[in-house]
């Protein structure tokens, strides 16, 4: 009887510890299956897929930081080629201007104004004059902020028996601002000023 009681002891503490295991086992399982599936989670929300000519492209996003520089000079090329690309048809330049004072501040509304006041758009309408610019390059400090930086361009006009080409350099700085639909980039341009824009070359139309 002894003996039988001493077995059945023993066979419980081994079911115990057995018990015991397969619990300890199962929440080991379930903690190592709830972080591949927070893991799995994060890595695809990381990526985006974007729809081009019909075939899905696989994206990552990334750290705003990361993507600063790339940004910051895409958002001072865009407010450039929409400030200076003119044609002679008022709704095209108005058109243009919205959509870089959209980028900056009212630095660049007053010099739309004073251009505006000086006839400088009424003679690109009357003289049938067209105005592409070409930036050559951008530098951008984003060690300090807001981000101070400084483009090269190459001012391209276009008259009925010339093309007069005009070197450009313009600066300012980057303030952070809320994305849009008018503002992709985030980025607001303050402080903009034109330190030197001179001919370079004219050469005569055909």
């Amino acid at each position: 009887m002894f003996t039988k009681m001493k077995n059945i002891d023993t066979a419980f503490r081994q079911l115990r510890l057995f018990s015991m295991l397969v619990i300890v086992g199962c929440i080991m399982l379930s903690c190592f299956a709830v972080y591949k599936s927070f893991n799995l989670v994060s890595k695809m929300q990381s990526k985006i897929y974007i729809l081009a000519n019909g075939k899905a492209l696989e994206a990552y996003s990334s750290d705003r930081k990361d993507n600063i520089p790339v940004e910051a000079k895409d958002h001072v090329k865009t407010f450039h080629k929409y400030f200076f690309t003119l044609d002679p048809d008022d709704k095209v330049i108005k058109d243009h201007v919205t959509k870089a004072l959209y980028l900056s501040d009212d630095s660049a509304k007053r010099v739309y104004d004073d251009l505006k006041e000086n006839g400088y758009y009424a003679g690109i309408i009357s003289g049938n004059i067209s105005q592409t610019i070409a930036v050559d390059s951008i530098t951008i400090d984003i060690n300090v902020y807001p981000y101070h930086f400084r483009c090269f361009a190459i001012q391209n006009i276009v008259r009925a028996t010339s093309i007069v080409h005009r070197s450009l350099i313009t600066e300012g700085s980057l303030r952070n601002v809320s994305r849009s639909d008018n503002n992709p980039h985030g980025f607001l341009i303050e402080r903009w000023n034109t330190i030197e824009n001179k001919n370079l070359s004219t050469e005569n139309r055909k």
